[in-house]
């Protein structure tokens, strides 16, 4: 059976939330989000659609190069997982990139959080629960909590997936074997 990658971007991006996230947390990754290929050209999460406005969210296709990422630090790590379970994370992505502006950012979930009572609302999700319904959906894993109440800490604790970068998330582009992907790519 073929094997495929997906990859775990933690980032922090030093925004005046992922600050506020982070004195609660006390780690230092804040924002989660999960890529499709290596080069990180199709990354998706739920964050800010207005890059000045945190009030304004939703489901989001990222760019590394740009806004908060500009100047973020993370980490990057990869699984291998199956082909069908890279099409069940394909097509739970595309639904919901189908029907984006249905989808909105769940605030009220961020404070379920803080209680440590999971709200689960239609159609809205914050980063790292996002990820987490992503995953569980596509049986890559199971969380021993409710997707609402895993933190990107929680992700990278999973222990399932394996360190590839390290740094500033804009710099990662600019490592030799990325490079040579570029001359080679059609």
């Amino acid at each position: 059976m073929q094997q495929k990658e997906i990859y775990l971007l933690l980032t922090d991006t030093n925004s005046w939330l992922t600050r506020l996230i982070k004195l609660y947390t006390k780690k230092p990754y804040n924002h989660a989000s999960i890529a499709f290929d290596e080069k990180l050209e199709h990354v998706y999460s739920f964050g800010r659609k207005a890059p000045k406005n945190p009030f304004i969210g939703g489901f989001v296709k990222e760019n590394i190069h740009e806004g908060l990422f500009k100047h973020a630090n993370g980490v990057i790590y990869s699984i291998s997982i199956t082909e069908e379970q890279w099409q069940l994370i394909n097509q739970y992505i595309q639904n919901i990139y189908a029907e984006k502006d249905a989808y909105r950012y769940n605030f009220i979930g961020l404070f379920g959080f803080l209680l440590k009572r999971p709200i689960n609302r239609k159609n809205a999700f914050f980063c790292s629960q996002f990820v987490a319904t992503v995953l569980q959906e596509s049986n890559v894993v199971k969380f021993n909590k409710p997707a609402p109440l895993v933190t990107p800490h929680d992700l990278e604790d999973a222990g399932i997936f394996h360190l590839v970068y390290q740094g500033k998330i804009n710099a990662y582009y600019n490592q030799p074997q990325l490079r040579s992907m570029e001359s080679t790519s059609c």
